[in-house]
């Protein structure tokens, strides 16, 4: 049974905090923490488009070494793509002695690209949410489940810092769940890529295709393929298979359970082992930061290819969209600030 913390002491936040980044979860964690009384100085370049958002949101900016200098904990929440530059070149050379050095993602450390010295505590604390949902959740009174781990134990309750932290950001609110470093950079790429950002949306891409090129009308297969998805996702987030069969028809129902094993079969998941060994051996990250250091040719053919596959069913979402009234939301659910 997994470990559950919902409880930490903030008084251990006693010291300046400082959140280097203010995207997605820099701004959430960096709100979440000033909130709950936490002095909190964020880190941000000085040609930053961040700096006057973080600015009007009352809060104290500064140059990245000027935040950690001083510092008893220093959250490096910049891309995971810029965070070894990040720490190289402005935060280790200013972290104070014995200052604890937070991440919400275990990618740099699990693959040693960032390697904090003896004497710091290494710890992580990571909401299962984009930053715009957690701090949406802790301004309403709520809060986002998160993720909690150390990689080093230099002070002897690296643990409970990080506790003091989660329920900073408001995490503690629902569970701190106990995981590695390891383990949740590992899981949290392997969902990324079979599931949540890569097998959802192709499965979604491969139905609308079928659909169209078997004539029926675009719109059609927008709404059964990707509008109706929300549908069912809600279903199984708000109480699992069980309540989304029960909530369907028999004949959803019915085919729910005769068919998908038959889009979903064996052989999918023999390819999504492999998806998984190459998160865990390292091939992934390896060709991952090859390509950023290279300029990033590689991430933008993929985009381009995956534009050209899209872009009917974008087209025809984005007519529906409008229509509803919705596609205004879009931009800001998506990113959250920075």
């Amino acid at each position: 049974m997994a470990t559950i913390h919902r409880d930490g002491d903030l008084d251990l936040l006693d010291g300046k905090v400082a959140v280097v980044g203010y995207g997605s979860q820099g701004h959430a964690h960096a709100l979440n923490l000033h909130d709950s009384g936490v002095n909190v100085v964020v880190g941000l370049r000085e040609d930053s488009g961040s700096r006057r958002a973080a600015e009007d949101a009352g809060l104290d900016v500064a140059s990245i070494p000027e935040a950690v200098r001083g510092a008893q904990l220093v959250a490096i929440l910049v891309p995971d793509h810029v965070q070894q530059g990040v720490w190289e070149q402005e935060v280790a050379p200013n972290l104070e002695p014995g200052a604890a050095v937070l991440f919400a993602h275990g990618l740099n450390i699990h693959f040693g690209r960032i390697t904090p010295p003896d004497g710091h505590d290494v710890i992580m604390v990571a909401p299962k949410a984009p930053g715009h949902r957690v701090r949406e959740l802790y301004v309403s009174g709520a809060g986002t489940p998160g993720l909690v781990a150390i990689q080093q134990n230099a002070s002897g309750r690296a643990l409970e810092l990080a506790l003091a932290d989660g329920v900073g950001i408001g995490c503690g609110r629902v569970g701190l769940l106990e995981t590695t470093f390891a383990e949740e950079t590992e899981s949290d790429l392997f969902g990324e890529q079979a599931v949540l950002c890569g097998g959802v949306p192709a499965l979604v891409q491969a139905g609308f295709d079928t659909l169209v090129e078997a004539g029926y009308q675009p719109e059609i297969a927008y709404y059964e393929c990707l509008n109706e998805l929300k549908l069912i996702v809600d279903l199984l987030y708000q109480g699992g298979y069980e309540y989304m069969r029960y909530s369907v028809s028999d004949v959803a129902e019915y085919g729910d359970l005769s068919v998908g094993p038959r889009i979903v079969d064996d052989a999918v998941k023999q390819r999504m082992r492999e998806v998984l060994e190459d998160v865990r051996s390292g091939r992934f990250a390896e060709q991952l930061f090859a390509d950023d250091a290279a300029g990033r040719p590689g991430f933008a053919q993929l985009r381009e290819d995956g534009a050209k596959r899209a872009a009917e069913i974008e087209r025809v979402g984005k007519e529906l969209r409008d229509l509803a009234g919705i596609q205004g939301l879009l931009g800001a659910e998506a990113h959250g600030v920075g």
